[in-house]
C-alpha cells in the first residue's frame, strides 16, 4: 500500500453538498492506494448502497474498497477490506465471520500498534498524527518525532512488514514531514476544501499522490479510460 488512502466521509460530504459516489469517482481518477467509505451518520441500507455502487468501479481499477467498522456490510457488498477501530469487533472475530476480507486496524499508541501487528493485518493505521476535527472524541495527538510518535510506529510496522497508514489532520503541506515514516496517508477534509468542485478534488488527489511518491507517469497511465 503506497500513496493516498482516500476517505469518503458521508458527514463531510453532506456538509459540502457532494454525492458520495460522484466524489469517489473523482478520487478514482488518480487510482489511490485505497478508498474507505466512512459513514457514521447514515443507515446500514444507505451504506450498503454506496458500497455496492463503488465496488465495480474500484475492482475495475484495482483499488481496494474498504468499509469502515461494518464487516457485515463489507462482506455483503463484496468489499476487499474492512477497517476496524479499537472499540469495534476484534480482528479474530472479523476474520472468523468474514475470512474473505482483508482487515486494517486503527491504533493510537505503540502498545496498541504492537498488539495489532501480531495478527499481521493488511495494514495498520496510526494517529492522530495531528489534531483533527473529523472525528468526535479523538484520541490524543501522537505527533511525528516525539516519544510514541509516528517515527517510532514506523520502525515497528516496518520491522513486522506491515504497511503503516498515517491518520489525523493530514494536509498536503504536511506530507513532507510524514513521507519518511508512512507508507500511505489517510485524508478526509483536505481532499475537499469548502467550495471545491469535483475537478478540483481530482487535482488535489493527484497532488497528494505526487507528494507521496507515486510517479506521475503511473497515475496518468492508470487513469486513462
Amino acid at each position: 500500500m503506497k500513496g493516498l488512502y482516500a476517505i469518503v466521509d458521508t458527514k463531510l460530504l453532506a456538509a459540502r453538498g457532494t454525492d458520495p459516489v460522484a466524489y469517489a469517482r473523482a478520487l478514482l481518477e488518480v487510482r489511490p492506494a485505497a478508498i474507505q467509505v466512512r459513514a457514521k451518520d447514515v443507515s446500514a441500507r444507505e451504506i450498503l448502497a454506496i458500497l455496492r455502487a463503488l465496488g465495480p468501479m474500484c475492482r475495475q481499477l484495482g483499488v481496494p474498497l474498504v468499509a469502515n467498522d461494518r464487516a457485515d456490510l463489507a462482506a455483503l457488498a463484496g468489499c476487499e477490506a474492512v477497517h476496524i477501530g479499537q472499540d469495534d469487533l476484534p480482528y479474530e472475530l472479523v476474520h472468523r465471520i468474514a475470512p474473505q476480507l482483508s482487515v486494517g486496524i486503527s491504533t493510537h499508541t505503540l502498545a496498541q500498534l504492537e498488539k495489532a501487528l501480531l495478527v499481521r493485518p493488511r495494514y495498520v493505521a496510526f494517529g492522530p498524527v495531528f489534531a483533527t476535527v473529523n472525528k468526535a472524541n479523538a484520541d490524543p495527538v501522537v505527533g511525528v518525532d516525539g516519544d510514541g510518535g509516528l517515527r517510532e510506529a514506523s520502525g515497528l510496522a516496518r520491522a513486522a512488514g506491515v504497511p503503516l497508514v498515517a491518520v489525523g489532520g493530514i494536509t498536503l503541506d504536511r506530507i513532507s514531514d510524514l513521507l519518511p515514516y508512512a507508507d500511505a496517508c489517510a485524508v478526509i477534509g483536505d481532499l475537499h476544501p469548502p467550495g471545491a468542485g469535483l475537478a478540483e478534488v481530482t487535482e488535489r488527489a493527484r497532488a497528494f499522490q505526487k507528494a507521496l511518491g507515486v510517479p506521475s507517469r503511473v497515475i496518468e497511465r492508470e487513469t486513462r479510460p
